[in-house]
Parts: C-alpha cells; sequence; structure tokens
C-alpha cells in the first residue's frame, strides 16, 4: 500500500536500540505512517543488521518485494522503503550504519540542522574517513546522498512520503543534536536525538520542544515520543556527557505534561532509547524500567525497545 487512506499513526521499527558500545546495535529507528511503508529512520548508527534482524523477526512481513527484483527483502527495504534520513547529530553512533551502507544504498536525502550536515561532510565524506557520496564538501561529489538542511521549528515535506519534519535544535554536552517531530494526517511522533537535561546544560532547548508539541499532546495527536535515557539515576550530572537519567526524564516530561494542562500524558507511549550496553554482568535495562516506573506519577507508557521490533502507535 503505498498511501495511508487516513491517519492512522505510526509505525516504528527499531534497527538499533543501544547507544554503545554494541557494534551492530546503535541508534536507529525506522518509521512510517501505518499503511504506508514509505519512511525515513531517525538516525542510523546501523542500518543493514538492523533491517536483517528486524526481517529475521518478522517486522517486515507485510512488505512484498516485486517479483522481477533480484533483492533480499532487507536489500529492498534498504534501498526502497527507507526514502531519506533524519541525523540528529554526527556522532559515530548515529551515523556509522549509514556510512558503512553508502556504496550499495539508493539516492535519497539526508536532513540536518546545517550544523550537522556539516560535520558530516567535513568528518566522514571528506574522501579520507571516506569517499564524499553527499552532493557538498571535497571533489569529486558522489551526489548519492542530498544534504536537506532543515530550518529549527519549520516544517518540511519529507520527499517520496506522506510525512513532513518539524526539526529542533538539542544541547548535547557541547555538540548541537536535533528533536524531529514527523507528521502525517495530523498525527505526530516525536523522536530525540542525544539530549541533556535542561538544567544541566544550562539552557532551554527542551523547555522549547514541549512548549511547540504541548497542544498536540493535549489533542492526543502525538502518538509516541521516542527519547534517550542513557544511564540509570546514580550518575552523577558532572559526568553525563549531554544525556538524560530517569530522573531527569521524568522531570522534563512533568513539564510537558504541565504545559498540556495536566494529566495530558496518560498512556503516551514513550520509547526509552539511547541505552548504554553494559561491560559488566548485568544490562542496565531492567533497572532504567523499574526507575522510570517508580517514577511515573504521569502516567506514560514506558517501551523498553529490543532491536528488531515493531510498534503500531495509534
Amino acid at each position: 500500500m503505498s498511501k495511508a487512506i487516513a491517519a492512522d499513526g505510526f509505525d516504528l521499527v527499531v534497527l538499533g536500540a543501544l547507544g554503545g558500545i554494541q557494534d551492530g546495535n546503535l541508534s536507529a529507528s525506522l518509521i512510517h505512517p501505518h499503511g504506508d511503508n514509505r519512511g525515513v529512520t531517525c538516525d542510523a548508527g546501523t542500518l543493514v543488521n538492523g533491517l536483517r534482524v528486524a526481517e529475521e523477526k518478522g517486522a517486515f512481513a507485510n512488505v512484498t518485494v516485486p517479483a522481477d527484483s533480484p533483492q533480499s527483502r532487507v536489500g529492498y527495504m534498504l534501498t526502497n522503503a527507507i526514502k531519506g534520513y533524519l541525523i540528529s547529530h554526527a556522532h559515530l553512533d548515529h551515523v556509522a550504519g549509514l556510512i558503512v551502507a553508502s556504496p550499495d544504498d539508493s539516492k535519497k536525502p539526508i536532513y540536518v540542522l546545517p550544523s550537522v550536515g556539516a560535520d558530516l561532510v567535513e568528518t566522514y565524506f571528506n574522501w579520507r574517513a571516506w569517499p564524499n557520496f553527499s552532493d557538498r564538501g571535497k571533489a569529486p561529489q558522489l551526489k548519492k546522498y542530498a544534504i536537506a538542511e532543515l530550518k529549527p521549528g519549520e516544517a518540511m515535506p519529507i520527499a517520496d512520503t506522506a510525512m513532513t519534519v518539524t526539526a529542533f535544535p538539542l544541547s548535547h554536552g557541547g555538540v548541537e543534536s536535533t528533536a524531529f517531530l514527523l507528521e502525517s494526517g495530523g498525527d505526530g511522533i516525536l523522536c530525540f536525538g542525544d539530549t541533556g537535561p535542561d538544567a544541566v546544560e544550562k539552557g532551554t532547548r527542551l523547555a522549547d520542544i514541549w512548549a511547540a508539541v504541548a497542544e498536540r499532546v493535549k489533542q492526543k495527536r502525538l502518538k509516541a515520543i521516542v527519547i534517550e535515557v542513557s544511564y540509570t539515576s546514580d550518575r552523577p550530572d558532572n559526568l553525563l556527557f549531554g544525556h538524560l537519567t530517569p530522573r531527569w526524564l521524568m522531570e522534563e516530561l512533568r513539564k510537558l505534561d504541565g504545559l498540556a494542562g495536566g494529566k495530558a500524558l496518560k498512556d503516551l507511549p514513550v520509547v526509552v532509547s539511547h541505552i548504554k550496553y553494559s561491560l559488566t554482568k548485568e544490562q542496565p535495562q531492567r533497572q532504567l524500567l523499574q526507575e522510570l516506573e517508580a517514577a511515573n506519577d504521569v502516567g506514560v507508557r514506558f517501551v523498553m525497545p529490543e532491536q528488531g521490533s515493531r510498534w503500531h502507535f495509534k
């Protein structure tokens, strides 16, 4: 099906669930309107391995590869279903999958704030770290990826999809990161790159986003939030490096709830992304979820993602 008949929320497939250090499972979410497989990824730390794991878990069972195509379903998803990339910032765990898949990828845009586009071209697509698959920077420009610059707070149509994207700058320990509001048919989903809390980052970036989406939350038009929680709440503020903990996320969600009129977040799905893989005997997911649920006085529905999982948020 190429176009959704009516707005019915969004599907999200987790291509990469972690914020490091497990290569092959790094930050990337494939998002598209329900009933319309033309999508984008929010970040691209892992692409092909995430598509492969999702395929093995049956996440693409409804996708039909044309009979005359030589491609596997993974190949078809990469080159046909993914119509562009939303890159929040140029840290390696958010772009590695995009870079290594680029030789076999199809032409498509990369949607970025100007600073992020400059970092991608200067750091990676420079003929030293990697061939220049972009349309900027050092010659020859192979022009597989068009760098599509976003203006903060302004919706831009995503080419070849039924979605628009609005970018909001984030503060990530001195690096400019991005949150992306995807909208289709009046429905929205908000996907965050890495971000620290306003109080630690000494700014108002998150407060500005909450103010921008509060009315959508009030009207139940925001169908899900994908946001990072990198560490457990015992992590000291001076070692957050521009990230959130359960304590800080709940403080921020309470601000959003207040702006939306109170008791507005009940049952809103909040997908917890960018959890740091641990080299200790236990992974932090269980403790993170316990901390979040113990402090969840606004009634959101926390979703702890696993690579390859698919959800329909409606």
